[in-house]
């Protein structure tokens, strides 16, 4: 049977800061609670901190406005830690690749679209704030095509519908073999911690996948050349145009769930941004939000 959407307020929103995902387990006492809403398209304000206490990730890392709001325990019950039942662990654990397993925006995937654009001699140049801002959309595709329907295309560019959709193809082509250089060299390491909560949730039997708008070349670089062949044969990607409609549609975190033969309700994602978070939301999955340095 197909995933398909659960009712968004059952999702479960846990916001942390940078470094959390090197913190203690994040994999048990995950309970939905009410979702802190913010605007913007990457993640908002935080407290660089965060902690277990009693068996519940709590504290820094939250919106100002909603700090004593994100709790996990484990069950909805608020008596429930003091239960001495073991929660059940998630059936999947699902990441977003970009900026939650490896900082790869700013200086990875900014930079290789600028070196696509200097060698095509197109006069564009991606700045940080203005690439802060084009991450709103998602996928490197749709970004350009957007930027460039908004601020006008460059004279090179073809002028027919058809042949500007082969532009941009070739645009991305070019910038994900030189953003796949980089992850091959090993310039832009692993996040700390995302090794070792992968290896947690593989030796406890959760199937565990990763879910991007990015390239699957360049999404699988990154987990084969960082994360290593073993972990690589284990982990199930799904990225790129594998699914029509990129997020923050649910589509392929549905798709995800539909592959893996497990409900939406019982997969946690993680995320870094506000339109992952919306396509997990509307999954009618759990979610982590983790600061990332886009």
């Amino acid at each position: 049977m197909a995933a398909t959407a659960a009712s968004p307020a059952s999702s479960c929103v846990i916001i942390l800061s940078k470094k959390s995902l090197s913190s203690s387990p994040l994999l048990s006492r995950i309970t939905p609670v009410s979702t802190p809403q913010f605007r913007g398209g990457r993640t908002p304000p935080f407290r660089s901190s965060s902690s277990l206490e009693g068996g519940r990730l709590v504290g820094g890392a939250i919106p100002r406005s909603r700090r004593q709001g994100v709790v996990c325990s484990s069950s909805s019950s608020s008596s429930s830690s003091s239960s001495s039942s073991t929660p059940p662990l998630p059936a999947a654990l699902l990441f977003d690749c970009d900026g939650v397993l490896v900082d790869t925006e700013k200086d990875g995937h900014r930079i290789s679209f600028n070196e696509t654009f200097a060698e095509r001699g197109l006069g564009v140049s991606w700045d940080v704030e203005l690439y802060g801002e084009l991450l709103k959309i998602g996928g490197g595709k749709e970004r350009m095509t957007a930027y460039f329907n908004k601020v006008g295309w460059p004279d090179k560019a073809p002028k027919s519908e058809e042949e500007r959709k082969d532009f941009i193809a070739s645009l991305h082509k070019r910038k994900t073999e030189l953003f796949m250089a980089l992850i091959e060299k090993k310039l832009l390491p692993l996040r700390p911690g995302v090794a070792r909560l992968i290896d947690e949730a593989l030796a406890k039997g959760v199937k565990v996948a990763v879910c991007s708008t990015s390239n699957e070349k360049a999404v699988a670089a990154i987990v084969s050349y960082l994360l290593g062949p073993e972990r690589a044969e284990k982990i199930t990607i799904f990225a790129g145009d594998v699914v029509p409609r990129k997020k923050p549609d649910p589509a392929i975190y549905l798709l995800a769930a539909n592959t893996l033969g497990v409900e939406p309700t019982s997969c946690v994602v993680v995320e870094d941004s506000a339109i992952g978070l919306a396509a997990a939301k509307a999954a009618g999955m759990k979610c982590i939000v983790t600061k990332s340095g886009k």
